[in-house]
């Protein structure tokens, strides 16, 4: 069966294109989600982040794979109620379970350094 040409470069188009692409999500502002925080390790000091910032683990910075780049959120510990707000700056956590990745202050003003991670909510503003 020949396809007319039109319809043929249709079909070679429809899996040419990128198979594990996944745009940030929308996120509305308000729209709280909950999951696991972690931190940076103080080796990424310096470091040139996803947005092209340099890392500094002494500022409220965070990295997320599903807000958008430059976005602020709340990020409040669960156990302790202690919040803080981060702008994202990176891409990752990309540790199976993780949500967010922020910076070792941010993980200080949240209450988790001794702990490594901590359940967290994630409101962006």
């Amino acid at each position: 069966m020949k396809l007319p040409i039109p319809l043929f470069f249709l079909a070679i188009a429809s899996f040419a294109g990128p198979k594990n692409h996944r745009e940030p999500a929308a996120t509305a502002p308000g729209a709280p989600t909950t999951g696991v925080a972690s931190f940076y390790s103080t080796r990424y000091d310096g470091r040139v982040t996803a947005s092209g910032q340099r890392f500094h683990s002494n500022l409220l910075t965070a990295a997320s794979r599903d807000l958008p780049m430059g976005s602020k959120v709340r990020i409040k510990n669960l156990s302790n109620n202690r919040s803080v707000v981060v702008r994202v700056n990176d891409r990752g956590p990309f540790v199976k379970g993780r949500a967010i990745s922020v910076t070792r202050r941010a993980a200080r003003e949240l209450g988790f350094t001794k702990a490594g991670t901590a359940r967290v909510e994630i409101t962006p503003l």
